[in-house]
């Protein structure tokens, strides 16, 4: 403890701003982008096993959309104490916690033989994911300045979409060796455990962190004026319009993420016949994309500060760049050619990837860093709900219209319908007043 203190006492005496020395920070962002990778991975396996498990159990369209809300009602719960979970206990503690709930709900999948054993253990794995993103956004508020943020949480949020390549690679190839769809749920329990040994071993706050040099340490805190206090009582979140900004935000473009998570693997085979053999390579290739989009979205905002434009302006103009590069996936619904179908859902993807990393963000720009978690939980619980009903419609939709057409309609007008939302609720992403 004698340490610490002294280097945040050397810390808190270098004048002017030199350049950092040391990448810890970057360090930490692969932490968060292999815990997010695994998260995905977790997630995606059931979407890929969906017609083999279907027809080994008998689960209907319906039923697997009854599964899906299963996990998206306890991501929704989860995401509504796990912000201020977090906030409380600290990103250490918060992250090992929900990575160890996750993990083991993930195993529970290779044990159901029925639909409802399959809707409790989803239920759980729900409730334990629900804790990455509050834990990882707010480690990133930690760990980077503001000019920073956008591109750290585009880099760890585009572990969502190599979670999603690695998946249909590695699951079918497991489940075809061993000869059954049990095997493809357990991929990463090994990684996991790894992980949570690192994190455990490596991860301290900025202030308390070894190896963090003093010019690095000044530079994380660059332009930040904000003295620590209580924690906003939760419920006065909800009189925030900025906290109605992210929430409105994320309740109309997460649940289209959600079903490309969930759907894509179903409509490939539904639309062009792949089987579980050969679903791998258009996954790969449209959750490629999305990394890429992921990254790029994060850098966005950068070509726009440089036109003049200030950090929030830059990540509005951003956000509405991909809000509208996310159009022509209406299209999707009246092309019959594959390839043309992996293109424009390679183009949505990246988009919505670009879209989040820079919506994930507004919150930091906006709350100070003792709201980050909380905020982005009541959001995450937003887009859960928002994917819940989703995912319901979905699964009514193919069972009685058989098709996916007003689907697609959908995911290609929410992200701009949100956008004006946000311009609305919170012009200029203005930073939220706090009072105790």
């Amino acid at each position: 403890m004698e340490g610490n203190q002294s280097a945040n006492a050397v810390r808190e005496n270098i004048p002017g701003h030199p350049r950092p020395t040391g990448k810890v920070r970057w360090t930490i962002c692969a932490l968060l982008f292999a815990a997010t990778t695994l998260n995905y991975m977790d997630r995606m396996v059931l979407g890929i096993l969906k017609p083999t498990i279907q027809h080994s159990i008998g689960m209907s369209q319906a039923d697997y959309g009854w599964v899906v809300v299963a996990f998206q009602i306890a991501y929704a719960l989860g995401m509504l104490v796990m912000g201020r979970f977090i906030d409380r206990v600290g990103t250490r503690i918060g992250y090992l916690a929900v990575m160890i709930i996750w993990s083991l709900s993930a195993w529970g999948h290779a044990l159901a033989d029925t639909v409802l054993e399959f809707g409790f253990a989803r239920f759980f794995l729900g409730l334990g994911e629900s804790g990455n993103f509050p834990v990882a956004i707010k480690t990133v508020a930690e760990w980077f300045p503001q000019s920073e943020r956008s591109l750290a949480t585009g880099l760890f949020n585009s572990g969502t979409n190599l979670g999603a390549i690695i998946a249909p690679i590695a699951v079918p190839w497991i489940v075809l060796t061993f000869h059954t769809w049990h095997a493809g749920f357990l991929i990463t329990s090994v990684f996991s455990t790894l992980w949570i040994v690192i994190w455990l071993l490596y991860y301290r706050k900025p202030s308390e962190h070894r190896r963090l040099s003093p010019s690095e340490f000044q530079y994380i805190n660059e332009g930040q004026t904000e003295a620590p206090k209580p924690a906003t009582p939760w419920l006065k979140l909800f009189a925030y319009r900025q906290s109605w900004a992210f929430v409105v935000g994320k309740f109309l473009t997460d649940p289209i993420w959600w079903f490309y998570l969930f759907w894509l693997p179903s409509y490939f085979h539904s639309k062009f016949h792949l089987d579980l053999e050969h679903l791998g390579l258009p996954l790969m290739i449209v959750y490629t994309a999305a990394t890429v989009g992921s990254i790029f979205g994060g850098w966005l905002p950068a070509p726009f500060r440089k036109l003049g434009m200030s950090n929030t302006r830059a990540r509005m103009a951003a956000m509405l760049s991909c809000a509208l590069a996310v159009v022509p996936i209406f299209l999707v619904a009246y092309v019959n050619n594959e390839w043309a179908s992996i293109g424009l859902l390679s183009l949505a993807t990246a988009s919505h990837q670009g879209w989040s990393a820079n919506l994930f963000t507004t919150v930091s720009d906006m709350f100070p860093r003792s709201e980050v978690a909380s905020v982005t939980g009541i959001g995450g619980t937003a887009g859960a709900i928002g994917g819940a009903l989703i995912a319901a419609a979905a699964g009514l939709i193919l069972q009685y219209m058989h098709t996916y057409a007003p689907l697609f309609f959908i995911a290609a007008s929410a992200y701009l319908i949100a956008w004006v939302f946000i311009i609305l609720l919170a012009p200029g992403l203005q930073k939220a007043e706090m009072t105790a």
